[in-house]
């Protein structure tokens, strides 16, 4: 595909890898006014291969454009000949990640965001040259990813005839959707990891108190003070030395309990007499 420019300082080298910035990768001279002219011829580039490849799919609305390529984080892989003096455009292959609900072969769905072949054309005179086997190569081989690792959206028969012949790409897992995977794209998702339920404990045996614990529940209950400052009665605790220098009367040697006071007649007694 020709266009009435040179597409050396639009597309650069042989290959051209163009995302949603839509910065042209030659080295065009010139100030802000040729950098707008050779983003410009980009995005004519983008839109007629969008065009180009849609007609060849029979679509009626092309899946590529430069205003699509702008808003989606897609990645196009343009190639073209050098050898012309304007140089052509020899086809392009658009991939792009994205999070799709797949099914396994055992029903089950899992939540995936794979990479997708998103478009993909090679002009009509250029086919059956190995051009979309050396595009998709140089792709895979950037994106560092298998082929049966991709998930392709709506292949035509000619795609998968192309897939089945170069890579090898042959047993499809059926999906709901309109994306198609092969065997092996699954072989690579690791299971989530189990935890570790904890190992019941064995029951223990009942002890016996032990001779200490025994001892301190014999122990007998204090009566409150005053009455456990009787004779013979040690003081017990921190506060003993403060108790009795509080407690003990003039004259009486410091660590004495004092006198308990006299008992007083029941007024009982009295009556009864």
């Amino acid at each position: 595909m020709e266009f009435p420019f040179d597409l050396a300082p639009v597309l650069g080298e042989r290959f051209c890898v163009v995302d949603q910035h839509l910065r042209p990768a030659g080295r065009g001279g010139g100030g802000g006014a040729k950098r707008e002219e050779l983003e410009q011829q980009l995005r004519t580039v983008i839109d007629e291969l969008g065009k180009a490849s849609a007609k060849a799919q029979g679509l009626s609305t092309p899946v590529t454009s430069a205003a699509r390529m702008e808003s989606n984080r897609h990645v196009m892989y343009i190639l073209r000949d050098t050898r012309s003096p304007r140089g052509a455009v020899l086809g392009f292959l658009k991939v792009g990640y994205k999070k799709l609900f797949l099914l396994e072969r055992d029903g089950s769905h899992v939540e995936v965001e794979p990479l997708c072949v998103l478009d993909f054309y090679i002009h009509e005179s250029q086919q059956r040259r190995g051009l979309g086997r050396e595009l998709f190569r140089e792709m895979l081989q950037r994106e560092r990813v298998q082929p049966h690792r991709l998930a392709v959206d709506r292949p035509s028969e000619k795609l998968l005839a192309f897939l089945s012949k170069h890579f090898g790409l042959r047993d499809r897992i059926p999906q709901v959707n309109n994306f198609v995977i092969f065997d092996g794209f699954f072989s690579t998702r690791t299971a989530p990891a189990r935890r570790a339920l904890p190992r019941p404990r064995p029951e223990e045996p009942i002890k016996p108190y032990s001779l200490s614990e025994r001892d301190f529940l014999r122990e007998e209950a204090e009566p409150p003070w005053p009455f456990n400052l009787s004779r013979g009665s040690p003081v017990r605790g921190s506060l003993r030395p403060f108790l009795l220098r509080r407690e003990s009367p003039a004259g009486t040697p410091p660590g004495t309990a004092p006198e308990p006071p006299p008992r007083r007649a029941s007024s009982l007694g009295r009556v009864g007499r």
